[in-house]
């Protein structure tokens, strides 16, 4: 196979912009958390197939919290960007805003990076272009999404392995 093209961060850069209805609400009127969650993997999968150009399934999602809670009539902004791509997998960050639609305000609410692997027309994972850091930031988030990598996979080889003994 021939090397791949690499890309940008900002050539698949995503913003998206929602108003929280009641039907996303608790009953305390904050956006439910599953919802931020969905609307987190949109975004991500969004930047995972403009960077692939292919179909990509979620693998990991880390971290994620809960820092304040958007109400119903607020707009909720999601920010996602590639950190890195590594052979077949590639690694997006998804920032969450609430945005007060009287005053403008706008406050953080939650971060996560999402794992992404791409697949080809038969469902097997295939290779990613490779994702060229631009600007002192992009390059430090690259750098440290390897990081990121490394405890992930190590977690996760500790994990399935207690789920997966046979007994």
């Amino acid at each position: 196979m021939a090397k791949r093209k690499g890309k940008t961060v900002a050539e698949s850069a995503v913003e998206m912009v929602e108003v929280v209805l009641p039907n996303d609400a608790n009953t305390l009127g904050n956006m439910l958390g599953g919802k931020v969650m969905h609307l987190i993997d949109i975004a991500g999968a969004i930047v995972a197939h403009r960077h692939t150009r292919s179909q990509v399934v979620t693998v990991a999602v880390d971290n994620l919290d809960f820092l304040y809670p958007i109400r119903v009539g607020d707009m909720v902004i999601l920010r996602a960007h590639i950190t890195r791509a590594f052979r077949t997998s590639l690694e997006a960050e998804v920032k969450v805003f609430r945005e007060d639609y009287l005053t403008g305000e706008r406050r953080q609410t939650s971060s996560a990076f999402v794992t992404y692997v791409a697949l080809d027309a038969s469902g097997k994972p295939q290779e990613v272009p490779p994702a060229i850091p631009r600007g002192t930031e992009e390059k430090r988030r690259y750098r440290e999404a390897l990081e990121r990598r490394r405890k992930r996979l190590a977690l996760a080889v500790r994990t399935h392995r207690r789920y997966f003994e046979k007994a």
